[in-house]
């Protein structure tokens, strides 16, 4: 009688975003990682122990603890890990073994926007990035992911994973208009 082989799980600390909470907790990620994980189309939902829950519009007010809430993967806006080994295997996390380049970005969403380093093989293609595959979930290192209204809402993470299907806009940095030259300091769009 053969036996299927155990997969190894590991409790790794996460913020979890979706468009009206904050949900911080822990996960069991498999050998895969995180990306592994999120990006697991035979299942829809996940998992978060020990979760804590905050509404976004009062972030440090605790609304509620549970030992376990279940996460509809697709209402995920980002997952904040502590470390970027936790997104997983580099060949998973970038989606083969090639060369990549760093593109420094920003992403909108209607509640959130994110600033982080997107590493991607070859030239940078909006569209590419944006349906090339069939992961939802894609890493971005070195974020910082702001809610709009609240700009109060700051959160620093070596390591975010961003549900593309949430994305309103994406823009390099280096496409960015230099502020200086800019007379104010915030314009008004003509």
């Amino acid at each position: 009688m053969m036996t299927e082989p155990a997969v190894t799980h590991r409790q790794l600390p996460a913020d979890f975003l979706t468009p009206s909470y904050r949900v911080v907790g822990k996960m069991m990620a498999p050998n895969t990682g995180v990306v592994g994980m999120m990006n697991d189309t035979t299942t829809s939902f996940m998992e978060v122990l020990d979760a804590k829950l905050a509404r976004i519009h009062m972030p440090t007010k605790l609304v509620g603890e549970y030992n376990v809430v279940d996460l509809v993967k697709k209402n995920i806006f980002a997952v904040c890990l502590t470390r970027k080994e936790d997104v997983g295997p580099q060949a998973l996390a970038r989606g083969g073994y090639q060369n990549l380049a760093n593109y420094s970005i920003r992403i909108t969403s209607e509640v959130y926007e994110i600033e982080g380093t997107l590493e991607w093989a070859g030239r940078f293609d909006f569209a590419t990035v944006m349906v090339e595959g069939t992961r939802d979930f894609v890493p971005l290192y070195n974020a910082t992911i702001t809610a709009i209204l609240i700009p109060q809402f700051r959160i620093e993470s070596p390591a975010v994973l961003f549900n593309r299907k949430y994305v309103d806009m994406l823009g390099l940095m280096t496409e960015r208009k230099d502020k200086k030259k800019d007379s104010k300091e915030s314009k008004e769009i003509a």
